[in-house]
C-alpha cells in the first residue's frame, strides 16, 4: 500500500465521517424564529372537515369523512383537512389507511388533522388523557400522511396563576413536540382565545417551546383587535399551515367579510409557501357555500 493510496483511503474515510455526521445531525431551525428559507410565497388549496361538523357530528350523521373527501375534489382542491373530531373514537389503521388511499386516488393530499386538547391542566389523570390523546392523533396523522397537526394551548385553570399556566402549557407542547418529530409529524399552535388570544401571547408560548417541529397554525378569525390584519402580518412569519375564515371581528365581535385579498398580501409579504385551508364556521349549507368561497379563495391568492 503506497502513501498515494493510504491518503486517498484516509480523505475517503474523513470525507464519509464528515458527511455521516451531517446527515445524522441536521441543523434544524427552531421555531422561536419566523421560518427561514422560504425565497418565494406558494399556495395549496385545501378545506377543513370542521367546515362541515353539522353534516359530520352527531347519532346519524348526513356524510361520512369519506363524502367529505369526494367533495374535497369535485372543488379541486389540491388537499383535504381531516379533523379528528370526525373520526370513530377508536378509528384503526385500517381506517385511517383506506381514506389516504382514497384521497390519493382522488389526487388529494391529506393536507393536516386538528385536535382539541388543553395543556393548562395541572399534573394528574387529566393532564395524562390530554397529552395521550395528541400522542394518539400523531400516530394517526402518521399513518394518514398528514404533515402538521393543529394543536391548542389550553386555558388557566381556576387557582393556577398565570406564570404557572404558561409553564404548564410550554411542558405540555414540548412533550408531544418531542415525540412528533420521532414521527416527522409537525404541531402548529392555534392563536385560539385564551393565552393566544393575542399575537404577542401567542408568539410568548411559540418561543418557549424548543423544537424544530413546532410552529403556529394562523386562523384568519381569531383575532379580535383593533387591527386584526396587523396581527396576522405579525405572526404570519411563523405559519406553518393557514386556516381561512370567511368572517373576521374586532372587539365589538362584529362580523364582517374577510378581505380575501389583504389576507393573500399579508401571506406573499411573509413567503409563506403551503396550506391555505378554508374553515366555513357560518350558520349556512357548507355544500353550497364552501365552493364559492373556495374559488374567492383562489382567485385571492392566484
Amino acid at each position: 500500500m503506497n502513501e498515494v493510496t493510504l491518503n486517498r483511503r484516509q480523505w475517503i474515510a474523513a470525507s464519509g465521517a464528515v458527511a455521516a455526521a451531517a446527515w445524522s445531525a441536521p441543523q434544524l431551525l427552531s421555531a422561536a424564529e419566523p421560518i427561514a428559507n422560504r425565497t418565494s410565497p406558494h399556495f395549496k388549496l385545501s378545506l377543513a372537515a370542521y367546515s362541515y361538523r353539522k353534516l359530520l357530528q352527531g347519532n346519524k350523521p348526513e356524510l361520512t369523512l369519506a363524502d367529505f373527501i369526494d367533495d374535497c375534489a369535485k372543488m379541486e382542491l389540491d388537499g383535504t383537512e381531516l379533523t379528528s373530531y370526525y373520526f370513530p373514537p377508536n378509528v384503526t389503521a385500517e381506517q385511517l389507511l383506506e381514506l389516504k388511499r382514497q384521497a390519493f386516488l382522488l389526487g388529494l393530499s391529506v393536507s393536516g388533522t386538528a385536535v382539541g386538547n388543553d395543556f393548562g391542566h395541572p399534573a394528574g389523570e387529566e393532564r395524562d388523557k390530554q397529552i395521550a390523546g395528541v400522542k394518539t392523533w400523531i400516530d394517526n396523522a402518521a399513518i394518514l400522511s398528514a404533515p402538521v397537526i393543529r394543536i391548542f394551548a389550553g386555558h388557566a385553570k381556576k387557582g393556577v396563576s398565570a406564570d404557572e399556566s404558561h409553564r404548564l402549557m410550554v411542558e405540555g407542547m414540548q412533550e408531544v413536540c418531542d415525540y412528533a418529530g420521532q414521527k416527522g409529524v409537525f404541531l402548529a399552535l392555534e392563536n385560539h382565545g385564551g393565552p393566544t388570544a393575542t399575537a404577542d401571547g401567542l408568539l410568548k408560548l411559540v418561543k418557549d417551546v424548543d423544537s424544530p417541529w413546532f410552529g403556529v397554525n394562523l386562523d384568519t378569525g381569531n383575532f379580535h383587535s383593533e387591527d386584526v390584519y396587523a396581527e396576522l402580518a405579525q405572526v404570519a412569519p411563523y405559519a406553518l399551515n393557514v386556516q381561512v375564515k370567511v368572517v373576521v371581528s374586532g372587539p365589538d365581535k362584529k362580523k364582517v367579510p374577510t378581505d380575501f385579498a389583504k389576507i393573500a398580501k399579508i401571506l406573499r409579504d411573509s413567503n409563506y409557501r403551503g396550506f391555505v385551508v378554508l374553515e366555513y364556521e357560518e350558520d349556512t349549507d357548507p355544500r353550497t357555500e364552501c365552493p364559492k368561497f373556495v374559488a374567492k379563495l383562489r382567485e385571492a391568492l392566484a
